[in-house]
């Protein structure tokens, strides 16, 4: 795949975020000077090949008074993940959930859901509230609040002839 200016400047545009209106890629597209359904496809071209992993929104939670925030983390066994990640993530009060492997034998855990929450105890009962729902009683894991908030950011590209050269070179 070969990247025009356009796709730069449409990598460039994304890396701080979409605008925060109704319709965010039609007003990229008028910053652009291009379609709004013509920006939709060449995002879908630049995630078929590789180059834009997935687009993805970024909550800073604490600003909006989230700040009892865990990660809950599971030791399920290996044939029941796919089954209780759907539980999990089905959880209104459950934001993420996904599997990562184990790292023994330090670290038992596969299964990962994050619950953001006002209070911490607010976010113990939701907790409380899936193992019972769910009989997760005897699924051994721990509840690890945050202590401290790292920046959240986008993708960032960074130094875009690296770019073309990674895409000559996957698609050449």
């Amino acid at each position: 795949m070969v990247l025009n200016d356009t796709d730069h400047a449409l990598i460039a545009a994304t890396c701080d975020g979409l605008p925060l209106v109704a319709r965010p890629y039609a007003a990229l597209a008028q910053q652009l000077g291009m379609g709004e359904r013509e920006l939709i496809e060449r995002f879908g071209e630049l995630q078929a090949a590789g180059l834009v992993k997935r687009m993805g929104v970024v909550v800073r939670h604490r600003a909006l008074g989230y700040s009892a925030n865990a990660m809950v983390v599971w030791d399920v066994p290996d044939p029941d993940v796919e089954r209780i990640g759907r539980l999990l993530s089905a959880e209104p009060c459950v934001t993420l959930c996904y599997q990562r492997p184990r790292r023994l034998p330090r670290w038992p855990y596969n299964l990962f859901c994050m619950i953001h929450g006002r209070e911490r105890y607010a976010v113990q009962r939701c907790l409380d509230q899936i193992i019972e729902s769910h009989a997760l009683q005897s699924v051994a894991h721990e509840v690890l609040f945050s202590t401290r908030a790292f920046k959240q950011c986008g993708a960032r590209y960074g130094n875009m002839r690296k770019l073309r050269e990674y895409a000559g070179a996957v698609h050449g």
